[in-house]
């Protein structure tokens, strides 16, 4: 559909420009602007919170997870 704008022509001047350095045609470039400008605003996402159980144990655990080799040798006899 062919339409009249009037635009400031620093704006049209920089939106030529932009147009030309992206090789797209004026319109197009424009269109662009709008549907970007159309689209309804992105909603904040929420950030995940990792919240895992806690289950307290009666004894004192099997093995010391600080200590890598012995963590490993644990998982290999289970």
């Amino acid at each position: 559909m062919k339409t009249t704008l009037n635009l400031n022509d620093r704006v049209l001047l920089q939106a030529k420009e932009l147009a030309r350095k992206q090789g797209v045609t004026l319109t197009s470039f424009v269109e662009d602007a709008l549907r970007a400008r159309l689209m309804p605003a992105a909603r904040p996402a929420r950030g995940y919170k990792f919240d895992p159980p806690i289950v307290r144990g009666a004894r004192p655990p099997a093995v010391d997870v600080a200590d890598r080799n012995e963590l490993y040798d644990f998982l290999d006899r289970e």
